[in-house]
C-alpha cells in the first residue's frame, strides 16, 4: 500500500502541507480544513500519555509497550481517511473496479473452492453465502490483500492527528486488549490503514463483539490463510445487523415516464405493491419481488441505474455506510451467481466533485436559500436534500444529485 510522506490539500489557492511529516490534515469542520502539529516525537508523547489510560482499562503494561514498541508517525493514514474511495469516486468508477469481470470470476472461483464451509455458515446464520463471499471480494480481494499496516501503531497514528481520535482510541484500545488475551501477537496483527484486520477487514471493537471460532479450534483467527473464521465472523455481523435470511438486499429497477423523483430518497419507503402501481419494474420487465417496504435510490443522478433496496441493505450497510460499497456488495453477489451487469447508463460526462468543489457546493447551496447542513465535504441527507430543492427551484429534475453541473449553476 501506498506510503506518503507528503498530505497536500488545496483549498481556495491555499496548499496546506506536510513537509516529511512536520503537520497533516487531520479534520473538515465548518467548511474549514483544520491543521494540527504531527511528528514522530508527537507521537511518541500521545503514546507515553495514553499509556495510564490503557493501563486503567486492563492492559497490561508490557502488552502496552510491545504492541506500540518502534510506532512510527506516517501522515499517510492521515490522507487515506480524508479520501476513501466510496466517498469521493463516481458510483460508475467505483464499481467498475469493485465489481470488474476479473473479480467476479475470482469470486465464483472463491465460491466454488470454499462451498462446503459457506453452505454451512449460511446454514447457521442465515445469511446468503454470495454475500459473504461478495464482502470477501470487496475487502481483501478474496483473502490476497489482507493489509501490511501494524495494526497497534497505525490506530495510535490516526488516534493522535486524526479527525475522528475519539472513534480511533476506542478502536486502539480494543486491538491492545484483543493483545492482552493472546488472540493474536503484534506481528500478526497487521491490516488496512485503518486499522481493519483479516480477510473481511474486521475493526478491532467489532471483532470483540461479533467474531467467531467457526473451526473450533479454541481461536477466532481471522488473520490467518484459512478464511473460515473471518466468512463466519462476517455472516454473524450481519446476522446481528438484521440480515433477513431469504431476502434480497436490492435489484436495478427501470422508472416509469413522469416519475416523481422527489420519491427517490433514502428516507422514504414504501410496500413493493405501491412502487409496482406506479410504474416501477424489475430491469429485466419483471414484476418486483416483494422483500418488505421497499426504497428507490439514484445514486448517479437520473441519467444514471436505480434500485430498489429492501431491509437487507441496511444490513451491508453497518459494515461500510457508503451506498457505492452496499451497491457493488449486492451486485458482486448477483454477478458471483450468475447475474447480468448493470443494464443501465451512467452519465459518464460527469466527474466526481474535489473535496474543495463539494465544500463550495455545500457553501454556495446554505448562501443561496437551500441549507446543505453546513459544510463538511460529505454528500449526506442534508445536502442532497438542498440539491433537490434547488434543482426544484430551476425546474430540473430533482434527483438530488450532487454533480459538476449543479456547483456550475450555483456559480
Amino acid at each position: 500500500m501506498r506510503r506518503l510522506g507528503l498530505v497536500v490539500l488545496a483549498l481556495g489557492g491555499v496548499a496546506l502541507g506536510n513537509a516529511a511529516g512536520a503537520e497533516a490534515v487531520t479534520a473538515l469542520a465548518g467548511g474549514k480544513v483544520q491543521v494540527v502539529a504531527g511528528s514522530q516525537a508527537g507521537l511518541e508523547a500521545w503514546i507515553g500519555g495514553f499509556r495510564a489510560r490503557a493501563l486503567a482499562a486492563g492492559i497490561g503494561a508490557s502488552s502496552y509497550d510491545r504492541a506500540l514498541a518502534g510506532a512510527r508517525f506516517d501522515p499517510g493514514v492521515i490522507e487515506k481517511d480524508l479520501n476513501q474511495n466510496e466517498f469521493t469516486k463516481t458510483i460508475w468508477d467505483y464499481l467498475d473496479t469493485a465489481v470488474s469481470d476479473l473479480r467476479v470470476t475470482l469470486g465464483r472461483e472463491a465460491l466454488a473452492r470454499h462451498r462446503g464451509v459457506l453452505e454451512r455458515i449460511e446454514a447457521r446464520y442465515g445469511v446468503d453465502k454470495h454475500i459473504v463471499v461478495a464482502v470477501w471480494g470487496l475487502e481483501s480481494s478474496y483473502g490476497s490483500f489482507r493489509g501490511d499496516y501494524p495494526v497497534a501503531a497505525t490506530l495510535a497514528t490516526l488516534a493522535y492527528a486524526s479527525r475522528r481520535k475519539a472513534f480511533f482510541e476506542s478502536q486502539l484500545l480494543a486491538a491492545l486488549n484483543i493483545l492482552e488475551k493472546g488472540d493474536t501477537t503484534p506481528e500478526r496483527m497487521l491490516g488496512s490503514w485503518a486499522g481493519a484486520m483479516g480477510h473481511t477487514q474486521f475493526m478491532p471493537t467489532s471483532y470483540a463483539s461479533l467474531a467467531v471460532d467457526f473451526t473450533g479450534d479454541g481461536r477466532r483467527d481471522i488473520w490467518g490463510d484459512d478464511p473460515t473464521d473471518a466468512l463466519a465472523s462476517t455472516a454473524a455481523y450481519l446476522a446481528a445487523a438484521g440480515w433477513q435470511k431469504g431476502g434480497r438486499w436490492g435489484l436495478e429497477v427501470t422508472l416509469p415516464k413522469g416519475f416523481d423523483y422527489e420519491s427517490a430518497d433514502d428516507a422514504i419507503r414504501k410496500p413493493v405493491a405501491t412502487w409496482q402501481a406506479l410504474g416501477v419494474r424489475a430491469a429485466d420487465g419483471r414484476e418486483l419481488p416483494d422483500h418488505g417496504p421497499a426504497t428507490v435510490i439514484l445514486p448517479g443522478g437520473a441519467r444514471g441505474a436505480a434500485f430498489l433496496i429492501f431491509a437487507n441493505f441496511r444490513s451491508i450497510e453497518t459494515y461500510n455506510t457508503a451506498d457505492a460499497y452496499v451497491i457493488a456488495v449486492g451486485h458482486l453477489a448477483d454477478r458471483i451467481q450468475g447475474g447480468p451487469p448493470i443494464r443501465a447508463g451512467w452519465p459518464r460526462d460527469f466527474r466526481a466533485l474535489t473535496l474543495p468543489e463539494r465544500l463550495e457546493l455545500q457553501d454556495r447551496l446554505t448562501r443561496a436559500g437551500f441549507d446543505a447542513g453546513g459544510s463538511d465535504g460529505r454528500i449526506g441527507p442534508k445536502t442532497i436534500a438542498a440539491v433537490r430543492a434547488y434543482q426544484k427551484s430551476l425546474g430540473l429534475v430533482p434527483d438530488g444529485y450532487a454533480s459538476t453541473d449543479v456547483l456550475l449553476r450555483l456559480r
